[in-house]
């Protein structure tokens, strides 16, 4: 009969002192009495399961005698949704007509909410707004950029006008470049409004980044959260930033600073409005399948061919999730909505002034 060793206490003296005389004092103190342990419980185990044929071995003795299969993580199914979950509910969402602005609208719509869509991208917009009616859901578009005081007021009072009130937003109107967002990367004739170091970027790039970016984003907090004071009934809030608003990234000075600023607006208005029952979080993504990171990856191949841009940029260039999956994918944008809509629900009630940062793992290493 073999001994067994499973229920030894390895932080017991007794069991300490039996152990430095099985080994030797270096091969003790490299070990560590949890290491000594642990190896002969699984090496009594796996004994035991050889003896025992018709026994299967345990997982984890086959992570240490065979291969381990790797596998990709799936995205979120864009038809998934949670039927009910913002019934009577009102949205609004500032930069609606694409990406995970377009992806949440919809989704939030089939889960009972009326949208708001809001957007200079009036084609695209329509589009969107067009879905989500066509799917027998409530919905308009308002054109415009958020920019702009006057529009940023116009949306809440055309949203209260139709819906009665706004309960959530989702301001996630941005742009990487000063360029204007609904026309195509224009390299050669605007590479005023294009990144560039710090040294050589210009006013008009850094203005139009900042405008849309930061500036924007203050001002459709602004106008919602003067609505969401005034109707008494609490609210929530989700800004989109990006793993620039929580590192640094090479070749965009702008749009780096514009996304901290997010950062710091999440945080001064998750502290100044929770006593008013209101809630305010922000995302944090790297690379996900949009138009602007499409975009951004047109700028890159532009500058590469014109002999241009810095070496740190290629630093880091994939999130752990990214490397880890056999097609190297980006992060969709049904996976970003599901988490803001998260954020949104009465799910994430002890959660605010957090910036999230759902990069795949970008920034865990």
């Amino acid at each position: 009969m073999k001994p067994s060793f499973q229920h030894l206490n390895p932080d017991n003296p007794g069991v300490q002192e039996v152990m430095k005389y099985m080994l030797s004092r270096r091969q003790f103190l490299v070990l560590g009495t949890g290491s000594f342990v642990t190896t002969l419980m699984l090496s009594n185990f796996s004994e035991e399961a050889e003896s025992a044929p018709n026994i299967a071995v345990s997982s984890a003795s086959n992570s240490i005698k065979g291969e381990v299969k790797t596998m990709d993580i799936q995205p979120t199914n864009p038809d998934y949704f949670i039927p009910d979950r913002f019934q009577g509910k009102t949205i609004l969402i500032t930069g609606a007509a694409t990406g995970i602005g377009s992806a949440t609208a919809i989704r939030a719509a089939r889960e009972g909410a009326n949208v708001v869509g809001v957007d200079r991208k009036e084609k695209e917009l329509n589009q969107t707004i067009s879905k989500i009616k066509g799917e027998g859901h409530k919905a308009i578009a308002i054109v415009g950029n958020v920019v702009e005081t006057a529009l940023c007021d116009r949306m809440i009072a055309e949203a209260v006008k139709t819906f009665g009130s706004i309960d959530l937003a989702l301001n996630a109107a941005g742009v990487m470049d000063g360029g204007d967002p609904a026309q195509p990367l224009n390299f050669d004739n605007q590479r005023n409004l294009l990144p560039n170091s710090i040294h050589l970027a210009t006013d008009e790039y850094w203005d139009a980044v900042i405008a849309t970016n930061t500036t924007g984003v203050f001002k459709s907090m602004r106008s919602e959260l003067r609505q969401m004071l005034g109707q008494g009934k609490g609210g929530a809030i989700v800004n989109i930033g990006s793993i620039a608003g929580l590192t640094g990234l090479a070749g965009n000075p702008a749009y780096v600073a514009s996304k901290h600023g997010v950062t710091g607006l999440t945080r001064n208005a998750a502290l100044d409005y929770a006593p008013y029952g209101i809630r305010i979080n922000s995302v944090n993504m790297a690379a996900t399948d949009t138009p602007m990171v499409a975009r951004a990856g047109e700028f890159v191949q532009a500058t590469k061919k014109a002999g241009e841009g810095g070496s740190m940029g290629g630093l880091k260039v994939k999130s752990i999730l990214s490397a880890a999956d056999s097609k190297n994918r980006s992060a969709t944008v049904w996976e970003q909505g599901a988490i803001i809509l998260f954020l949104l629900s009465q799910d994430a009630s002890n959660l605010t002034g957090c910036t999230y940062a759902t990069d795949g793992g970008w920034t865990a290493y």
